[in-house]
């Protein structure tokens, strides 16, 4: 983290400023750290059209069992996560885990490349499992590492900035795969995925250096193994925490509407759009909107009101994001309508929910960062994916309900959402200023 005594602007600080509040000394590695997440979602987003594609030719109730699979993965994987971080050196977490990915990348080209025209229905749903868990440890490991890094002060400033090189890459992997589809096997996009994987590991570790050859009084961390006191450390800290309990409430209910929101688009896209094809480019499109648009909040919006308004009101976006799309899809449950609500909804989430779920961690310890952050991110996450097949699938149908009558029903579950979102707001901003105050405190 970064002490508050840095040297003079330099002139590309002050171009920065145009677009975020950068203090001297911080432009390195806030480009840095751009740069890696701008490569880790790129390389997902490659791959992100095929894996909607395959759930599109699954369907609902194909998916509802395909979501139970990913929150089983999930728990398989927090034991073996909870042992890496209790036995390696922080730095060596984030670099393992992605060479993991890289590894596995491979192996499911060369699988894919033995039927290249479709992959199988067992392979279609093992990527389409894995792909769902891949996307949230190597975003997760990413924030990991940032909170780890940055102190919460940087984080309200720097870490829009840092989201919209995610967006970035949002952008330009749909791009590239739309691209790339008309001259390369679709298996074949898994070698481009690989590869800023690759980069944003490599990336990830200049990170680090940059970070080690800041100025003494750059307030750093001691790089030790995070410490644990089971496998399931995370939901330890998590259930022990209320301040961690609301942030995976959060994460969980957001999931749950969010999930619903999918299910629908699934839906109505499989009834509206039967070519495949033709499937594929109306979710790279939609992708492509949703990412351009978050990259404008990004970088003009998120720091500043994040910084005027609390973390309160960013976090309550989300919420009345959604009250209103259930609103609108409780009225018209058509195609534009549920691309319309989800482009907004991934719109704010990307822009203004996750970087402000993101600053919450920087006022917990080092361990809570990786194993309930991790855990929250993970397990949780998927969670409410499985919950969400269930209560509007399976519960829906032995209720009755469906389209507009079940959008209306979800309701109350956006009201409590933004309760917590509240309610994490005002326990963010004490906690901060708990840290400031010790901060300040002499040493005895």
């Amino acid at each position: 983290m970064i002490a508050s005594n840095p040297p003079q602007l330099t002139p590309i600080d002050r171009i920065l400023r145009h677009a975020v509040p950068v203090e001297p000394g911080e432009a390195g590695v806030m480009l840095r750290s751009f740069g890696i997440f701008f490569c880790v979602l790129c390389g997902y987003y490659v791959l992100r059209p095929v894996r909607e594609e395959i759930g599109t030719s699954i369907g609902q109730e194909g998916l509802q069992w395909l979501f139970i699979a990913v929150f089983g993965a999930m728990l398989a994987l927090v034991p073996a996560f909870g042992w890496l971080v209790q036995t390696i050196a922080r730095r060596h977490v984030l670099p393992a885990i992605y060479g993991f990915f890289i590894v596995n990348l491979l192996i499911f080209w060369a699988v894919f490349s033995a039927s290249p025209e479709r992959p199988g229905l067992l392979a279609g749903s093992l990527f389409f499992v894995w792909a769902s868990v891949y996307n949230l440890f190597i975003v997760s490991l990413f924030w990991s590492l940032t909170s780890e890094l940055y102190s919460n002060a940087q984080a309200k400033r720097l870490y829009g900035f840092i989201a919209a090189g995610g967006s970035t890459g949002a952008l330009v992997g749909p791009m590239l795969a739309r691209t790339l589809a008309s001259q390369i096997q679709p298996n074949d996009l898994l070698l481009i995925a690989a590869g800023f994987l690759g980069l944003a590991l490599f990336a990830a570790l200049d990170l680090r250096r940059a970070f080690r050859a800041l100025p003494a009084d750059f307030d750093r961390q001691e790089d030790a193994p995070a410490g644990s006191n089971g496998i399931f450390a995370g939901a330890q800290r998590v259930f022990s925490s209320r301040y961690l309990f609301l942030i995976a409430l959060y994460v969980l209910i957001a999931n749950l509407i969010g999930t619903y929101f999918y299910l629908e688009q699934i839906r109505i896209v499989g009834l509206e759009i039967p070519e495949r094809i033709a499937r594929v480019e109306f979710f790279a499109s939609r992708d492509l909107v949703v990412s351009v648009i978050s990259v404008l909040l990004q970088l003009f919006v998120t720091a500043r009101l994040m910084q005027w308004l609390g973390l309160g009101v960013a976090l309550a976006a989300l919420p009345l994001t959604a009250a209103i799309g259930l609103t609108a899809l409780s009225l018209m449950p058509t195609l534009y309508v549920v691309a319309a609500v989800m482009v907004a909804e991934r719109a704010i989430s990307f822009a203004l929910s996750n970087p402000a779920l993101k600053v919450l961690y920087t006022v917990v310890t080092p361990d809570e960062k990786y194993k309930a952050q991790n855990f929250i991110d993970t397990v949780v996450y998927r969670g409410g994916d499985a919950a969400s097949g269930w209560v509007f699938n399976t519960g829906a149908k032995a209720l009755g309900l469906a389209g507009g009558a079940l959008a209306l029903v979800t309701m109350p579950i956006a009201a409590l959402w933004l309760a917590v979102a509240y309610g994490l707001g005002r326990r963010h901003a004490g906690k901060a200023a708990d840290q400031i105050a010790l901060s300040k405190s002499p040493v005895s």
